[in-house]
This record gives structure tokens, C-alpha cells and sequence, in this order.
């Protein structure tokens, strides 16, 4: 089993409109509800990915029960409203334009403890561990990294998709792997890279201080993997249009069914499923899904090139 969690879950409201234009009226052609959050997303993509997984984090009993009906859920009742994001999704040309709420202040002020004592109850039966997603109001930016830290030491594989202070935090945990984009790497590192060698460049300090890897996503410029044994990136000849929203999502799926399956990862094999996993979820308009076919058939077209770790001349201060 693989378990997910997700702090600050969601209401994803989708409206698709034939094209949208600021300051005017819009006719909704259709409108889509339906539970999520990060780690609600990952735990859809693991379902279609044959791998069962549970989800946990926060929320209020009616959005727990709403989750219940469509996975297997275990949510620590601690938010007195559920958030929404709201996206417009237009026909014409597949873009799409995104709001996220802000979401509720944690109510319950042992809510954190709560969550740690669950996860780590479950962590004899887990094969893999993923905590995605920002966090509410009320909770330490720590909680995700100390989780990890209980998980891996556990021998349990765990991804952090955070951002902010608690992915700081996280990347003070070893042997946990990241999945930063260019904007959480940026504000990690201070640095500002433009190119695959760049990307390396600013990542491999973690690594060097116990990161696993660093899976930085760069949207249609593909992804940079960084290890301690190599680096590559994985980018498709040609970027598919389409919805983002949940790609990154689809790549933690992808990489986390991996890890819980091999202990000596093939970390080319999983970047490039990655890689594709993540294109077949852009061209479906809501998030936590992906195109079985195009999956299958992007994949071998995937361009994976290995980089050059940094010297200790670079990485010295």
C-alpha cells in the first residue's frame, strides 16, 4: 500500500467555457466538481496505475465522507470547512486558467499530533509515502518533515512535494526525495536556473546534505533528475497543450510506484515514466487523471540525457 498525505484538501471546481476573456460574461458549458488536493490527486493516479493507496491528511467530515466514496481514506477531522480551486478550462485551445483558495485554520489544536500518530500506525503496512500540498493555517511548517523523518526511518521510500518553509525543513531529512518546481526551487536555492546544467547545479547541494534525489518538474521543458550517483533530464519532442494542473501530481504518482517496488531504483526508467505519466494528465481538463493510450505511446518517444554532476569546485562556497 502506498499512503498519501494531503493537509489542505480541496473542492476542484472545473468550468469549461469555449474561450475566456477577462472582465466579460462567460457562458459555462459544463461545470465539474469533485474532491482534491495534491495528495488526493496522486492517490487517483496510483489507483489507475494498479497501485493501491490510501489517503489521509485533513479535513472537515463531510469532505472525508464525500473522499470515502470514491478511495480508501483515514483523515483526521480538523478543518471546519473544506477549501475550493476553481478552474476554467477552455475548449478552444485546451488552456486553462487556475484560482486556489486560500482553505480553512485548523480547529483542532491537537491535530498534528493526531496526523503523525496515524501515519506512523500505518507505516508497517505501507510500501511508499507521499505529502503533497500546501499547508493550513494552524500547522507548523515542520509536521510534513518530521512525518518523512519517522517514514524513512522506517526504510518506508517518501516524496515531499512541498513548498515554502516546509520544504526547507524537508530537505534537512536524509534520504528523502523532493519534486520541486522552478518556482520552489528558486526560492530553495536562491539561484535562478535557465538550463538543464543549471538545474543540477543548484540541486546537488541537497544532495550532498542526505536529499535522495531531486526531481525538479520544469512544465513543458520536461524534468531534472539529481543523485548522488548521476543526473539526467527527460523532455517529449514536442510539449502537449492542455490543462497543467495535476501533471506534477501524475509524476509524484509515477515515481512513488516505482520507488515502492525496487530498492535499487532505475532512476532513467523512472524519470522518463515520469516524464510521460505527467504529459498523459495534461490532456485530460481535470486533475488526478491520465490518458492510458497516450502514456503508453509518449513514453518511447521520451529524450533522456545524462548530466555531468558538479566538481567540488563548483559546489565550493
Amino acid at each position: 500500500m502506498i499512503l498519501t498525505v494531503t493537509m489542505n484538501p480541496a473542492y476542484d471546481m472545473t468550468y469549461r467555457v469555449e474561450r475566456f476573456e477577462r472582465g466579460q460574461a462567460h457562458r459555462v458549458r459544463s461545470v465539474e466538481q469533485r474532491i482534491g488536493g495534491k495528495g488526493i490527486n496522486v492517490t487517483r493516479v496510483l489507483n489507475q496505475l494498479g497501485k493501491y493507496a490510501r489517503a489521509t491528511g485533513f479535513s472537515d467530515y463531510a469532505f472525508a465522507a464525500a473522499a470515502e466514496l470514491e478511495m480508501p481514506v483515514d483523515f483526521v477531522h480538523a478543518l471546519p470547512w473544506v477549501r475550493r480551486t476553481v478552474v476554467i478550462s477552455e475548449s478552444e485551445d485546451g488552456t486553462a486558467t487556475a484560482l486556489w483558495e486560500p482553505g480553512a485554520r485548523v480547529s483542532n489544536p491537537h491535530a498534528a499530533e493526531q496526523l503523525a500518530v496515524r501515519v506512523a500506525g500505518l507505516l508497517p503496512d505501507i510500501d511508499g509515502l507521499v505529502i503533497s500540498g500546501s499547508l493550513p493555517g494552524g500547522i507548523e511548517p515542520s509536521l510534513p518533515a518530521e512525518i518523512a523523518r519517522t517514514a524513512i526511518a522506517a526504510d518506508v521510500p517518501t516524496i515531499c512535494d512541498v513548498d515554502g518553509e516546509a520544504l526547507r525543513l524537508a530537505t534537512e531529512v536524509p534520504g528523502i526525495v523532493l519534486m520541486p518546481n522552478g518556482t520552489e526551487l528558486r526560492r530553495l536555492t536562491g539561484m535562478t536556473p535557465k538550463t538543464e546544467h543549471e538545474v543540477v547545479a543548484a540541486a546537488y547541494p541537497l544532495i550532498d546534505r542526505g536529499v535522495r534525489a531531486v526531481i525538479a518538474t520544469r512544465g513543458a521543458e520536461g524534468m531534472v533528475l539529481v543523485t548522488a550517483d548521476g543526473a539526467w533530464s527527460a523532455v517529449l519532442p514536442e510539449p502537449l497543450a492542455g490543462n497543467p494542473t495535476g501533471a506534477g501530481d501524475s509524476a509524484t504518482a509515477a515515481v512513488i510506484a516505482a520507488l515502492s517496488e525496487e530498492p535499487d531504483p532505475d532512476w532513467p526508467a523512472i524519470l522518463t515514466d515520469a516524464v510521460a505519466t505527467s504529459a498523459a494528465s495534461v490532456v485530460i481538463p481535470v486533475a488526478g487523471e491520465f490518458d492510458r493510450c497516450l502514456r503508453a505511446n509518449v513514453a518511447p518517444t521520451v529524450r533522456v540525457e545524462q548530466l555531468d554532476l558538479p566538481t567540488p569546485q563548483d559546489t565550493a562556497p
